[in-house]
């Protein structure tokens, strides 16, 4: 395993990767759990914030999700071009030691107010992590091939999410809830370590576009007139509206409606185990079958299976037993999808994957925590308009879906011999 090279991914030409193959997973799994550390681990703390600060209305501890959620987002989109110009090493140190520092000054703040402002500054700083995770990548892989590691990267990036919730919990029991932001503090110093001493930069001068907004504006407008790209950088932007929906709701979800609070981070390790399976799964069979082919399937499956939850919630009550086997299925169709539509919308962006990563992650933060914020404000205690919004959420990636496809789905327009 520690010998294997890109070349025996991808048989194209591409540079070696700079390090053996598990530690570049684990690696870029560990810059984008930083992200994941950051929404998770404080979930099982929300209802202690919530009454820390006296907060009046039900939903408004979600806040603290969607305000960390709002500064990633947008963000992206200045440290894309940023990074193709100036390299990615620089960039993410200074993004790390940033997320660093906020991470500690989350457990200072004095009012809800000043949490949510220091927690839209920690999104900023996690945005250019995540832009440089995927760049990254990009600078040394493409197409099926990186749809495989990214899928091997998501596997591992999984485990995060079935275990920050947890670490918050153990963490309370032992010190106050201001902890579970200082433990991301904790986690970006040890990050810096690493990058520091194993990677090194990945964009070699000669690739390097020149900074300047001429140039920005170029790039973004090859990002934007790339039907795939804007096509799939859309579709994602809707579908991980109900991821969204589903972290800042979950606690609530099982707590008011399934009475399960004191074991709520076992059901949220369930799914999230759900996801890091149907991930690793992808890993194994997207360079043989096709990423189109994969994620076009799965989206099916996912709206069925929402739909088939919606009216078992409605007809036979809303029983756990029931619901949370449908659950975990739909969620663990995010595995075959999130990957696979990831690598067609950058596949066309070469030397620009910097800038079409950003792009991406705008669209799949940003606009998808709007989505989910309209999806998870509907929570009045039932789940049912919940799994409605996941529905229309899934109906409307398929129409984008179709359009950029031209009506036509399943199709291998990802083989090497396809044309246009």
């Amino acid at each position: 395993m520690q010998s294997e090279t890109v070349e025996t991914i991808a048989p194209a030409v591409r540079p070696a990767l700079p390090m053996p193959l598990w530690e570049f997973v684990g690696m870029i799994a560990a810059m984008m759990a930083l992200n994941a550390l950051a929404i998770d681990t404080m979930l099982p703390a929300l209802h202690d914030i919530a009454q820390s600060y006296g907060l009046q209305e039900a939903n408004d501890q979600q806040l603290v999700i969607f305000a960390y959620v709002l500064g990633f987002g947008a963000p992206q989109l200045v440290f894309g071009p940023i990074s193709d110009s100036v390299g990615r090493k620089k960039i993410v140190l200074g993004c790390i030691a940033f997320y660093t520092i906020t991470g500690f000054a989350c457990m200072a703040a004095t009012s809800f107010s000043m949490l949510l402002v220091i927690r839209f500054l920690q999104g900023i700083a996690a945005s250019g992590i995540r832009v440089i995770a995927v760049s990254v990548v990009r600078d040394l892989m493409g197409g099926r091939a990186m749809a495989r590691l990214m899928s091997l990267v998501m596997t591992v990036f999984m485990v995060v999410p079935i275990l920050a919730p947890s670490l918050g919990q153990g963490v309370m029991l032992f010190a106050p809830w201001q902890w579970t932001f200082g433990i991301l503090g904790i986690a970006g110093l040890l990050m810096m370590g690493w990058i520091t001493l194993r990677l090194p930069e990945t964009l070699p001068a000669e690739n390097r576009p020149p900074l300047n907004i001429g140039g920005s504006f170029k790039a973004y407008k090859q990002v934007l007139t790339t039907r795939v790209t804007l096509g799939y950088m859309c579709a994602s932007g809707v579908i991980f509206g109900a991821l969204f929906s589903y972290v800042a709701s979950s606690e609530q979800v099982f707590r008011d409606v399934f009475n399960k609070s004191e074991t709520f981070v076992l059901w949220f390790a369930g799914i999230a185990g759900a996801l890091s399976i149907a991930n690793f799964m992808n890993s194994r069979i997207v360079e043989r079958i096709g990423m189109r082919r994969v994620s076009h399937t799965v989206l099916l499956g996912f709206i069925v299976l929402a739909g088939v939850n919606t009216l078992a919630m409605i007809q036979f009550g809303e029983r756990l037993i029931i619901f949370y086997p449908l659950f975990a299925l739909t969620f663990a169709c995010f595995g075959l999808i999130g990957a696979n539509f990831s690598a067609l919308a950058m596949e066309p962006l070469g030397k620009i994957a910097g800038t079409g990563s950003a792009a991406y992650g705008f669209m799949t933060t940003t606009v998808a925590s709007f989505f989910g914020w309209l999806v998870a404000s509907r929570f009045n205690g039932s789940v049912v308009p919940i799994l409605e919004g996941y529905v229309g959420l899934g109906l409307g990636c398929l129409l984008i879906v179709l359009f950029t496809e031209k009506g036509r789905l399943f199709g291998s327009r990802d083989d090497p011999e396809y044309e246009d």
